[in-house]
């Protein structure tokens, strides 16, 4: 099943979801280069805008090989990308794939994921047919916990000490939506 041959553009109320390019390597090295945006996530700080390329490249080489689809959230005013979010660990056979996201801190607690996620929520189930949408998160990182249970995700239980990062075990919480959850 091979249906991300052109890259997808989603058009939002206040964003544009589009493709990231080696130009944006600048917005995303200055949001994944502060602390608090990698606090959570399975990356470390950034040190350098070449690991920004380095992602840009894994994101992009992930949608050529029919693997996930990464968008850059990208302001209607100026095109800026302030986040991103897409599908990952796609399984085909499964008809799921995993949910991912993050946003610049000058965006937080400004409805941008919640808006973000409808989008990205539809093109999953319509166009890539999935069946069950997954998502990961800390279990500390209570905004994630809130931006999913607001797009409709169901918390299913805690994977304990499940990923080894930043130099630790650490759990996992994971929630999905089914495709007749999201339709209600």
């Amino acid at each position: 099943m091979n249906i991300l041959n052109n890259f997808p553009r989603l058009e939002t109320e206040r964003f544009k979801l589009r493709r990231i390019e080696v130009k944006d390597a600048v917005e995303i090295f200055n949001y994944f280069s502060r602390d608090e945006v990698t606090k959570y996530y399975d990356l470390d700080t950034f040190m350098n805008i070449t690991e920004a390329i380095q992602l840009i490249e894994n994101w992009e080489k992930r949608f050529v090989n029919n693997e996930g689809i990464r968008w850059g959230i990208a302001t209607k005013a100026d095109n800026r990308i302030i986040g991103s979010c897409g599908f990952h660990n796609w399984q085909k056979e499964h008809f799921k794939a995993e949910v991912g996201f993050e946003v610049t801190p000058e965006f937080w607690q400004q409805g941008v994921m919640t808006e973000v996620l409808k989008y990205v929520l539809q093109y999953g189930f319509e166009e890539m047919e999935l069946y069950r949408i997954e998502a990961l998160y800390d279990p500390e990182n209570t905004a994630s916990k809130k931006t999913l249970e607001k797009a409709g995700f169901i918390y299913e239980g805690t994977l304990r000490k499940s990923s080894f990062e930043k130099g630790s075990f650490c759990d996992a919480a994971i929630c999905s939506i089914l495709k007749e959850e999201y339709n209600k």
